[in-house]
């Protein structure tokens, strides 16, 4: 720098002008080379993984709850849905039993354990022993089709199995994921109390933490409604086609021309 400013250089001159970048570079380099190792990663503290090391039994308990809603809600969903699709295949089966000629060559053209074949049964069943004195005062074809109803009725109460849970959790995990907040904002605001220290960053994070207990809730509930709605829809349809079937069946039992299929 003596050499430099011996020889006079004008600070305006092209000269002057880049020595004075140099300088200034040089003075800049070490700043700015250790900026980086001064910018610390900032970590998450809260979360999921810190609620459940830090929570209490009541925390854990109601979020494995939750939890057994939710692989609940999901395993019912699956195996309806593979009752009714086997059902519906079933129904589109039934076409080779009504070209048998008789019914009982009908059931034998079924595959076992077919819910139509099973109601052809029971109600070929009580049409060949409708005897006995109490059952004699019923006429035939009241007795037939109490008989058929009752099958059906079967039908129905098995395709229905596991709806009432999925019912059960759509109305109440959200109420179980807030009792799980109300429980976790009161330890958070109780531990805040004892150290003393109620800033901002100290009252966000537990209180945001907590709130995750709601958003599983919801998260498990909405899921429960939209398949109760669905598989109750399909049982309808289901049943529909099951109520077909009794009708030809019954005029069939009874002597009738089925109606045209």
């Amino acid at each position: 720098m003596n050499t430099i400013v011996n020889r006079r250089i004008p600070v305006f001159s092209p000269s002057g002008l880049a020595v004075l970048s140099a300088l200034l570079l040089m003075v800049a380099a070490p700043s700015a080379l250790a900026e980086p190792a001064m910018v610390e990663k900032v970590t998450n503290p809260y979360g999921l993984d810190a609620l459940w090391k830090a929570g209490d039994f009541v925390t854990k308990g109601t979020l494995m709850i939750l939890v057994i809603m939710s692989m609940g809600s999901w395993y019912i969903l699956v195996t309806k849905l593979f009752e009714q699709f086997k059902l519906f295949r079933q129904a589109r089966a039934t076409s080779a039993f009504w070209q048998a000629g008789s019914i009982q060559e009908g059931l034998n053209s079924l595959e076992k354990d077919n819910a139509f074949g099973y109601i052809a049964e029971n109600a070929l069943h009580a049409s060949q022993n409708h005897g006995g004195k109490l059952a004699e005062t019923i006429d035939h074809n009241t007795w037939l089709s109490m008989q058929i109803q009752r099958t059906a009725d079967n039908v129905q109460s098995r395709l229905q199995d596991g709806l009432a849970f999925l019912a059960t959790v759509s109305s109440t995990a959200p109420f179980v994921g807030l009792f799980g907040t109300v429980w976790g904002i009161y330890h958070a605001l109780t531990a805040i109390g004892i150290a003393g220290q109620a800033s901002i960053d100290k009252v966000a994070g537990p209180v945001g933490e907590a709130l995750i207990m709601t958003a599983i809730g919801l998260a498990v509930a909405v899921p429960a409604v939209l398949s109760y709605n669905w598989l109750v829809r399909r049982n309808k349809v289901a049943m529909e086609k099951v109520r077909n079937f009794n009708v030809d069946l019954h005029a069939a039992l009874m002597g009738a021309t089925p109606r045209a299929r």
